[in-house]
C-alpha cells in the first residue's frame, strides 16, 4: 500500500503585535473621521449657509434679494461673486417702494436692498413689534438736491416758485430741510427733523407752493414747475442729469445717518451667514467698481457704519413714527 502524502497545514499566523495595533489604529481613525463628517459642528463647522458662504457646501444656498433697480448691470457682478462663495443669488425686481418690505416679511424674498433707515423705521412703526425688519449692513448714502429746467442757480429762483417732492411723509422732511438750508423756505419755529409741510411759513419764504406727488413722477414735473426733488433711482431713467441740479446737500452731516441705505432681513435672520456675506460682497472691489461705473451714480459707500450703529439709528427713528 502506497504511503499517502500528508496535506500541508496552514501556516500559523505570526505573533506580530505591531501589525495588530496598527490595524486597530486605522479602524479608530476611520470611525473618528466618519463621525466628524456626520457632525460638521465638530472642528468648528457651522450651518449650511455658513458653509455656502465659504464655498465649501456641495449644494449652493439659494437667496432671493429684492431690489427696485434690477436693471442695473452691477447686480450681475454681485450674482457672480456670490456664486463663487456657494450662494445661488436671485435678484427679484420690484417696480415701487411699497411692496419689497411686505414681500420680505411674508417670506417671498429673503433680503432686500432699496431703502434707507428712515424709510424702514416708518414701516416698522406700522407693524406689530414682533414683525419688525432689521438692518444687517449699510450700502451707501445718496446726497439729495433739487433740480430745475427753468433756473440755473438757487439765487435765480423767483418769489412764489413751485416745488414738487415725494408724497411719502418719510421722504419729505429731508427735502424740506434742504430747501431751508438753501434759503428758499422758512419754518414756523424750529421743527428740525420733525418738520412737515404744515410747518412751512410761506409768508416769509421764496417758495410759494410745495406739491407732494408720486416720487416716480417728480422728474416729469420739471417741465411745469420751478424745482423738483428727483430720487436718484428715477433720475437717470428720466434723463435728469447733474447739469440740472442747482443745489446738493452735504451728505457727511452726522444727522444724515438715518438716510444711509441698508440691506434688510427678518429679525430671525439677522445672523444668517449667507446674507451677511452678500453685504460684504456688495462692498468688494469688483462690485463697487461696477456700481461706480453706472451712469449717474453719485452715492457715497458707507461700509464703515456698523450693524450696531444701524440698529441704534433704526430704533431711534422708529420711535419717532410710533
Amino acid at each position: 500500500m502506497s504511503e499517502r502524502t500528508k496535506p500541508s497545514l496552514p501556516e500559523k499566523p505570526k505573533n506580530n503585535r505591531t501589525g495588530l495595533f496598527a490595524g486597530i489604529a486605522v479602524v479608530v481613525v476611520a470611525l473618528i473621521v466618519g463621525a466628524v463628517l456626520l457632525v460638521p459642528g465638530w472642528l468648528g463647522g457651522s450651518s449650511e449657509n455658513a458653509d455656502a458662504a465659504s464655498g465649501d457646501a456641495a449644494e449652493p444656498v439659494s437667496v432671493r434679494l429684492g431690489v427696485a433697480d434690477a436693471g442695473k448691470s452691477f447686480w450681475n457682478v454681485l450674482v457672480e461673486e456670490a456664486e463663487a462663495k456657494g450662494i445661488d443669488l436671485e435678484i427679484v425686481s420690484f417696480t415701487d417702494y411699497n411692496t419689497p418690505n411686505p414681500a420680505l416679511a411674508s417670506g417671498d424674498i429673503d433680503i432686500n436692498k432699496f431703502q434707507h433707515i428712515r424709510y424702514l423705521a416708518q414701516y416698522n412703526a406700522s407693524q406689530p413689534e414682533g414683525d419688525a425688519l432689521v438692518a444687517i449692513g449699510a450700502s451707501e448714502i445718496y446726497p439729495i438736491g433739487f433740480y430745475s429746467k427753468k433756473w440755473e442757480s438757487v439765487e435765480d429762483v423767483p418769489q412764489g416758485a413751485e416745488v414738487t417732492l415725494s408724497n411719502n411723509p418719510a421722504n419729505q422732511v429731508r427735502p424740506l430741510l434742504a430747501l431751508e438750508a438753501a434759503g428758499l423756505i422758512e419754518f414756523f419755529g424750529n421743527p428740525g427733523w420733525s418738520a412737515t409741510l404744515d410747518d412751512v411759513d410761506y409768508a416769509n419764504s421764496t417758495i410759494g407752493k410745495i406739491t407732494p406727488i408720486d416720487p416716480s413722477l417728480t422728474a416729469a414735473s420739471l417741465d411745469s414747475v420751478d424745482i423738483a426733488f428727483v430720487d436718484p433711482a428715477f433720475a437717470v431713467a428720466a434723463g435728469v442729469t447733474e447739469d440740472l441740479q442747482i443745489y446738493v446737500e452735504d451728505s457727511n452731516r452726522d444727522d444724515l445717518r438715518q438716510y444711509v441705505n441698508i440691506f434688510a432681513v427678518r429679525a430671525d435672520d439677522a445672523d444668517n451667514e449667507a446674507y451677511k456675506t452678500i453685504v460684504e460682497l456688495y462692498h468688494s472691489d469688483a462690485v463697487r467698481d461696477a456700481i461706480q461705473a453706472e451712469d449717474g451714480f453719485d452715492g457715497i459707500f458707507k461700509d464703515d457704519v456698523t450693524p450696531e450703529q444701524l440698529a441704534d439709528e433704526l430704533e431711534k427713528q422708529t420711535e419717532l413714527f410710533r
